[in-house]
């Protein structure tokens, strides 16, 4: 017998010996009226391993969180103490607190630094080449602040106290407007810039990103609170929280949708991209679409597909809200253009041109009495727009989300017709390369057809791994085994995107199957230990993936497979335990695409959760052989939760920003 097991059979003796001594007493003479009910078992009494568990894991996260206190990263720190904080609340609330307050303190730290290097990365961009795109950061403050205020109403008031004290110090053009001065932020060149509609700034998007948290967690009063401060700016962040407040409050919504639009019309450096994005709380809710100064569109669309459908509210508002808005749009577009000189417009005189193109029709139906004055604006505007969005015929970028997508038309069809004023091998691949979106999204079968004529080799290599991928993903979703194994064995997916389909199948066969997924997940093991590089986070996460998998079916398997995710581990420095994402990415110089998908088998929280069901001091003694802090962390705070009943809170990805 283990000292472990021997340790575990001392401590239930002392809890039972009591017992067994009460029942050896003599027993008192009972009569019908004097015999009183058996007391209340106590915790311990009823389930006396399940007391000693708690005492575990409750030792194990105030062991956890003193041990953070001197973790190297001052992000982590923050993270592991909030977490452990929420964790013990229901156990040791005066802890807790402690814990919250220290997590506070130190996120507060690592905000500040996080969003001095955005700030330092965006402007070298901007200098260098005139845009920038910027991971932007968690908010550690945003996720204490939600822990926080789920445990204590008073101790959330306390914080987002602190966050309105830092808020105030912001600058007014960073907090409520877009106004950028024109010397604000010269290119390369020397020259202003353009503002980017689409960009929040950093403080106001991670107030906002809170409020809408704190929506999705049904405290919208407190949601409501937060986001207000921040609301007077014309942003896609902004425009979100309010769609999505509109589901749970349409009248809160419209009511400060209403003082949005009022303060854009009294704000000079409203421009028509300024419209076109207020346009997308009544019409196009999910889509924001602006345009830039030489016509081209930038369209970002959010939460298609989810649990939420976000209808526009077109005319389910009130009259007078709608007028507003179109008194509004029609202001701004009819302002006086400035010179070629002075017009430092976020949509320049073609994007002005295509922003009223695109509205137009919506004028037509709601506010026709304006419809003659944008005609002649933007025939005014017409020399400044490039003559392929002057010609007649459908342009995507002015119907897209206003108008149904007509099932007859061609869209293929469409893009190919630009091939007769390709000049160039490198504009041919660039019709072909969005001749190849428009197939898979249509399911056209001529996808390998217009491949196979992209002559560059390397787009055409990397434009294929970007199909195989998003092929993966649907035959995941749709649960086509045979596609999936098709895909991954192909030979285009890298070692890890090929662990990931594999694992995935073999998660689909376990039930009926589990001979077969069973030598999926060897065949999955052997691409990690082989092909994947020994350093690598990505190492890590395929080994997680495999034994995850293995838990249900083989879980002697599992434990064993869990000493090689440990060995990798330690091995691969920047693995944190939380990297379950699996990101694909295809860029040309006229085009980017990227896609996310979420991989919870990539983590630790799972997997451990699941072992510490079955063996909670093994599982603890596993995770405490991690020599990193992030991944030790994340397991023994999943151990733990598992007896403290309360699941592991869901970490904030890092968002993209451009």
């Amino acid at each position: 017998m283990s000292k472990r097991v021997s340790l575990l059979a001392l401590a239930l003796c002392s809890v039972v010996s009591p017992l067994q001594a009460g029942a050896q007493q003599a027993q008192p003479a009972k009569t019908a009226k004097t015999a009183k009910a058996p007391a209340k078992k106590t915790a311990a009494e009823a389930d006396p391993m399940a007391e000693i568990q708690r005492t575990t894991a409750v030792s194990l996260v105030t062991t956890l969180a003193d041990d953070a206190r001197a973790f190297r990263e001052p992000g982590l720190r923050a993270r592991v103490q909030a977490r452990a904080a929420d964790a013990l609340w229901d156990t040791d609330r005066e802890r807790a607190l402690i814990l919250f307050r220290r997590a506070w303190d130190e996120a507060e730290s690592a905000d500040a630094e996080a969003d001095r290097r955005v700030a330092e990365d965006r402007a070298r961009q901007r200098r260098e080449r005139g845009s920038f795109s910027v991971q932007l950061p968690p908010s550690l403050r945003t996720e204490v602040l939600r822990l926080a205020a789920k445990r204590d109403r008073a101790l959330g008031e306390e914080f987002l106290g602190k966050l309105e004290e830092a808020r105030k110090r912001e600058t007014e053009s960073a907090a409520t407007s877009n106004e950028r001065p024109p010397d604000a932020a010269p290119d390369a060149a020397g020259k202003p810039q353009r503002p980017d509609p689409m960009e929040t700034p950093p403080a106001v998007a991670k107030r906002l990103r809170l409020a809408v948290q704190l929506l999705e967690d049904g405290d919208v009063d407190r949601a409501i609170q937060f986001a207000d401060p921040v609301l007077g700016a014309v942003t896609p962040v902004g425009l979100e929280f309010l769609a999505r407040l509109r589901v749970k409050n349409a009248a809160a919504a419209d009511e400060r949708y209403a003082a949005m639009v009022a303060r854009a019309a009294a704000n000079p450096a409203s421009d028509a991209n300024t419209a076109s994005l207020l346009s997308s709380y009544l019409f196009t809710p999910t889509l924001f679409m602006v345009f830039t100064a030489n016509a081209g569109s930038n369209a970002n669309s959010w939460g298609r597909g989810g649990p939420v459908q976000f209808a526009p509210p077109g005319a389910t508002v009130a009259p007078q809200l709608r007028a507003a808005y179109f008194r509004t749009a029609a202001a701004i577009l009819l302002r006086p253009t400035p010179t070629p000189e002075q017009d430092f417009t976020s949509a320049g005189r073609a994007g002005w041109y295509m922003v009223i193109g695109r509205l137009l029709p919506l004028f037509e139906q709601y506010a026709p009495d304006r419809v003659a004055a944008l005609r002649a604006k933007m025939a005014s505007l017409s020399p400044d727009a490039p003559e392929w969005v002057r010609q007649p015929g459908p342009n995507n970028a002015l119907t897209r989300g206003l108008v149904p997508e007509d099932p007859n038309r061609d869209r293929v069809g469409e893009t190919l017709q630009r091939l007769d004023r390709a000049k160039t091998a490198e504009e041919r691949d660039a019709v072909y390369v969005d001749a190849v979106f428009d197939a898979m999204q249509k399911k056209d079968p001529r996808v390998e057809e217009f491949l196979g004529k992209i002559e560059d080799a390397d787009t055409r290599q990397r434009l294929r791994a970007y199909i195989d991928m998003d092929a993966a993903r649907t035959a995941a979703n749709e649960k086509n085994i045979d596609e999936l194994l098709r895909v991954a064995r192909a030979g285009t997916l890298t070692s890890f995107q090929r662990v990931w389909a594999l694992t995935e199948a073999a998660k689909l066969l376990a039930k009926n199957e589990p001979g077969r997924s069973v030598e999926l997940l060897d065949e999955a093991l052997v691409e990690a230990k082989e092909r994947i590089d020994a350093a690598s986070k990505e190492r890590v996460s395929a080994f997680v993936a495999v034994a995850t998998q293995l838990v249900e079916i083989d879980r002697p398997r599992a434990w064993e497979v869990m000493l090689e995710v440990v060995k990798a581990s330690n091995a691969a420095k920047d693995y944190t335990g939380e990297d379950g994402r699996l990101s694909t990415r295809f860029q040309t110089r006229n085009m980017t695409m990227a896609s996310t998908t979420s991989a919870q088998s990539f983590d630790l929280t799972d997997i451990f959760t699941r072992l510490a069901q079955e063996d909670l001091q093994r599982a603890a003694d596993l995770a405490r052989t991690f020599e990193g802090e992030s991944p030790r962390a994340f397991a023994t705070l999943a151990v733990a939760r598992t007896v403290l009943g309360k699941p592991e809170p869901k970490p904030e990805r890092q968002r993209a920003a451009n």
